[in-house]
């Protein structure tokens, strides 16, 4: 068993004297008290320690906690890496909110150490106790989901837990919950995307997709439900489920004689962290026998951004394995565009967002096209999702993008369908998305 280290030893210290001194405000001594309770989030500290090093940066911090505790009259306690929490105690939601827009205008200016000015950002989570908290779990879990919501909106932003973020919690637990059973009794629908070729006017790849329904909200894709599965512990199961649903997939359309380029599925970058994710890869192309190219993982740009994962290393092993590499959201970031130079990328998809702003946006237009030459100078493949209308096939077309995913060429389908329609003409596969289409509409 590996020791903690001092640091997280001492950072595990802090986080539960943090969380024991709340428990003792909404719970203890048998005396219920109400108020306001705020986290604050230094956001880019690390930047400006690689900038200015780390004397410059412990001045600045303390300058900025003594700030801290003299807008709010209140003790700070320090909770985990660059979060800090405050209670308000007798202090209502517009009475917080006021001391804390004071504390984001005082951030707009320079902080000054020495003869060196520099701008330090935060973002900022409110929640009023007890109306939606009533123990210290609780309480952090909506702190939480009140900071995420800030950061949503960029820098020295606050947000505020509300009746809004209330049932987006509820319904993340609903959730969470429903994932866990449907794990157990097997009950995630697996479903396919086709990708139409440009180039061979047929369908030649196809994308797995999972979705779930949860009685009283409705059919959940993995877009919503990965990030909970994340959260909760779950992804690992999950991701494994999906696996061996696309290795059989890929079996079946060899034992078929089915001609066809790859097929794919979306990874969690939490897997690359998987002491066997690399290894049950390796067991999955060996079992299902899948030759080089057949198989492909996706990974959004997120994956790009998480720097404790060795991105590299990883992804060369998948990549020495004979498994395309897929990015997501192609061009929605700085981190993307660059990543191509440094990863063994395949393919690029495109950001959805870029697709429907062709229908009303000139400027769109133009980032597709230079986006798609890009592509085609690395030696990238380049699909587009998201593709519903005539005007974004004529504008993509006149592009050349290589590979159309969407609604305009066929919706989502089990298997079964999947398997009559790979390797077909639009005009070749018309009764079978005909009758994919009708399945959508019941």
């Amino acid at each position: 068993r590996r020791e903690p280290t001092p640091a997280a030893s001492m950072e595990s210290s802090r986080r539960n004297s943090c969380y024991e001194y709340l428990d003792s405000i909404l719970s203890g001594s048998g005396r219920r008290q109400s108020g306001s309770a705020v986290k604050i989030y230094i956001e880019n500290f690390k930047r400006l320690n690689e900038i200015f090093g780390y004397d410059y940066c412990e001045e600045l911090l303390q300058q900025i906690l003594d700030y801290l505790r003299r807008a709010t009259g209140k003790r700070l306690h320090h909770f985990v890496g660059m979060e800090y929490i405050t209670v308000l105690e007798h202090t209502t939601s517009s009475q917080a909110q006021a001391i804390c827009q004071e504390i984001l205008d005082r951030f707009e200016h320079v902080w000054t150490i020495g003869d060196i000015d520099c701008v330090c950002s935060i973002q900022i989570g409110i929640c009023s106790f007890p109306s939606y908290a009533s123990s210290a779990e609780e309480l952090l879990k909506c702190l939480d989901m009140a900071l995420s919501k800030a950061s949503e909106f960029g820098s020295n932003q606050m947000a505020v837990y509300n009746s809004s973020l209330q049932e987006q919690a509820l319904r993340r637990h609903a959730i969470a919950m429903y994932l866990n059973e449907a794990l157990d009794r097997q009950e995630i629908e697996v479903r396919y995307r086709p990708t139409y070729s440009l180039e061979k006017k047929k369908f030649v790849r196809a994308e797995l997709y999972l979705r779930i329904f949860v009685r009283g909200l409705g059919f959940i894709g993995a877009p919503e439900f990965t990030p909970i599965a994340e959260d909760s512990g779950q992804i690992r199961t999950l991701e494994y489920f999906a696996l061996e649903h696309l290795g059989a997939c890929i079996a079946e359309m060899m034992e078929k004689g089915i001609e066809f380029e790859s097929v794919s599925t979306r990874i969690s970058p939490l897997m690359l962290i998987q002491d066997d994710f690399l290894d049950k890869i390796k067991n999955t192309l060996r079992r299902y026998q899948i030759p080089a190219g057949k198989m492909a993982l996706e990974f959004s740009e997120n994956a790009f951004l998480t720097s404790q994962l060795n991105l590299s290393v990883a992804l060369d092993s998948l990549s020495e394995m004979g498994v395309e590499i897929i990015l997501n959201d192609f061009g929605s970031g700085y981190t993307s565009i660059s990543s191509l130079m440094n990863l063994p990328v395949n393919t690029v998809k495109f950001e959805r967002m870029f697709i429907w702003q062709l229908e009303n946006n000139p400027k769109a237009r133009i980032i597709v096209d230079g986006l798609i030459q890009m592509a085609k100078n690395l030696g990238l493949k380049m699909i587009a999702e998201g593709v519903e209308t005539q005007h974004q096939l004529k504008v993509l077309n006149r592009a050349d993008c290589q590979y159309q995913q969407g609604f305009y060429y066929a919706p989502t389908m089990e298997k079964q369908l999947l398997l009559q329609l790979m390797d077909c003409s639009m005009e070749e596969s018309r009764i079978v998305l005909d009758n994919a289409r009708a399945a959508v509409r019941k």
